[in-house]
């Protein structure tokens, strides 16, 4: 597999987590919650990052 699949995968996963710590705690002020969205932010920069770094041309 990929690691831009793998890491779409973990994104999806967190995300998940996010909507079931938000409905848990009735909203998103909740520190998990925060903790959560923190933890999805750096997924997603992570794999944005990986998009934008140019490979070498071989």
């Amino acid at each position: 597999m990929k690691r831009s699949v793998l890491m779409q995968l973990r994104i999806e996963r967190a995300r998940n987590r996010l909507y079931a710590l938000a409905e848990k705690h009735r909203g998103v002020q909740h520190p998990a919650v925060i903790k959560q969205s923190m933890i999805l932010d750096d997924l997603i920069n992570q794999y944005n990052k990986e998009g934008t770094q140019k490979k070498p041309i071989e």
